[in-house]
């Protein structure tokens, strides 16, 4: 009896778990270096601090500054973006240092400012976890 609650528990504990921790939409690297490479349709959303964004981004990506979109301040920079983003049916994918916490910051953001979710993807590893240089640029301005 006992075994049977404990593995009644620890199902339950697995199944919450999942539903917590898989609540946002990534792409992996893997498939984002094949949508830049076919050119696919989409808006790449780049929150990175003005220094990290001038050593390294994706072409057309639409420069916020808005790391780690924890404060008042760090929204309105996102809220400059919205109008774009919503005129738009494209996917979004959210560029930050290393995908975390910044990157779910914005994805909740802009989820509230009626970005639709399923168009929503966050980059997984970030920036700092993207191995093909060769598809970034540095030092450009922004849109």
């Amino acid at each position: 009896m006992r075994k049977s609650i404990a593995a009644i528990a620890l199902s339950l504990f697995l199944i919450a778990s999942s539903v917590f921790a898989f609540g946002y939409n990534y792409v992996a690297p893997s498939d984002f270096k094949k949508w830049l490479e076919t050119k696919k349709s989409m808006q790449v959303v780049d929150i990175q601090v003005p220094g990290d964004f001038q050593k390294q981004h994706f072409q057309n990506s639409i420069q916020t500054n808005a790391y780690p979109v924890k404060s008042s301040d760090d929204k309105k920079k996102l809220d400059k973006v919205i109008p774009q983003l919503a005129a738009s049916k494209d996917d979004v994918v959210i560029v930050c240092p290393r995908g975390g916490g910044g990157a779910k910051n914005t994805y909740d953001y802009l989820k509230d400012r009626g970005i639709p979710e399923k168009r929503l993807f966050i980059l997984e590893r970030g920036m700092q976890g993207w191995q093909h240089k060769e598809l970034t640029v540095g030092g450009n301005i922004a849109r």
